[in-house]
């Protein structure tokens, strides 16, 4: 396989008064070994580079082209530059992925210890069908995500309401006759402002305020008690992470979460709640080596650029080859 980096090529070509489009060919006859690549057949449903294995894996799925989902097996070690990728397979299916994979060598597979992985079933029956001896492992931030988006319900709720009130005052201020004046509370924001701009907010621990946030969450919080009991929880959450060192630890603190969120007995939180208890088992392996799929996102940035490149591209398999670097 050549070594030129994809993005060098227009600028080779450039320099050398090529045409693009007849360059490309012969990069693509000559130079970029596709024409003699031994996965060029299937490098659509599939590509497998059984030498790029290791202990600790990451799976993740990502769409490439048209929403098309694709189950992605990296490698941790090499923090998704090359030789980061062990499998691509077209799909998130179980039984069809673990088909693929089983063509990686049985001794390659039993070596691996580790794999994260986010919530879906389907992932983790992939690593069961085809890792045995491996540890699944939820990846932490898919399950802060959850409990992030359980406070952003509640805003956002509180929002739609928002919204709706004024509509109903503008309706009765102008059958009246009358100019409609919002109420604007003491950081200046309006009610709809308030909970608009008080997204970024509720993700961010009290430290990590700036003074004008401070402010809003002040205003915020008087009124939507809510919001505050929802916020204080999310935290917490993300505290049982930050503040716990084993598997026992974790477990505790996970267990006090879970009686608070029954104790204010927010909707949002309680289906939260029931869903990472579920995966309570795979979500505690974290604190065995605080492993997480941050290496597999890097990886997916690399494949959501190629999605954007691959438009209107009528040869896929070689832009799968070209543009990440197989």
């Amino acid at each position: 396989m050549a070594e030129e980096e994809p993005s060098s090529l227009a600028s080779i070509a450039k320099s050398q008064r090529i045409p693009a489009k007849e360059f490309e060919k012969q990069y693509k006859d000559h130079l970029s070994g596709f024409k003699d690549w031994d996965q060029k057949e299937h490098a659509e449903e599939w590509v497998i580079f059984s030498e790029n294995i290791g202990s600790q894996l990451s799976l993740d799925e990502v769409a490439i082209t048209n929403g098309e989902l694709y189950t992605v097996l990296t490698n941790k070690e090499f923090h998704g530059k090359k030789k980061a990728l062990v499998a691509m397979v077209q799909g998130t299916r179980s039984k069809d992925v673990a088909q693929v994979l089983a063509k990686i060598p049985e001794i390659d597979r039993a070596k691996v210890e580790e794999i994260t992985l986010d919530m879906a079933e389907t992932m983790n029956n992939i690593v069961r069908y085809s890792f045995p001896n491996a540890t699944p492992v939820t990846d932490r931030f898919h399950v802060q995500q959850l409990v992030s988006e359980a406070t952003q319900e509640i805003r956002i709720a509180f929002r739609k309401e928002a919204l709706r009130e004024e509509n109903e005052q503008i309706k009765l201020a102008k059958k009246e006759g009358k100019r409609y004046y919002p109420e604007v509370f003491e950081n200046g924001d309006t009610k709809k402002q308030l909970l608009a701009r008080s997204r970024y907010l509720l993700f961010k621990s009290q430290s990590k305020w700036h003074e004008q946030q401070q402010k809003r969450a002040k205003v915020l919080f008087q009124e939507f008690p809510d919001l505050k009991s929802a916020y204080d929880l999310s935290m917490m959450f993300r505290n049982c992470y930050e503040n716990s060192h084993s598997i026992e630890e974790g477990e505790e603190n996970f267990n006090k979460w879970f009686q608070k969120v029954e104790e204010k007995n927010i909707d949002s939180f309680t289906v939260a709640a029931e869903s990472i208890r579920l995966h309570k088992k795979t979500i505690l392996n974290y604190f065995t080596n605080r492993s997480t799929n941050a290496s597999a996102e890097s990886f997916n940035a690399k494949l959501k650029n190629f999605r954007t490149v691959v438009r209107g591209v009528r040869d896929k398999k070689f832009r799968v080859i070209r543009n990440i670097g197989f």
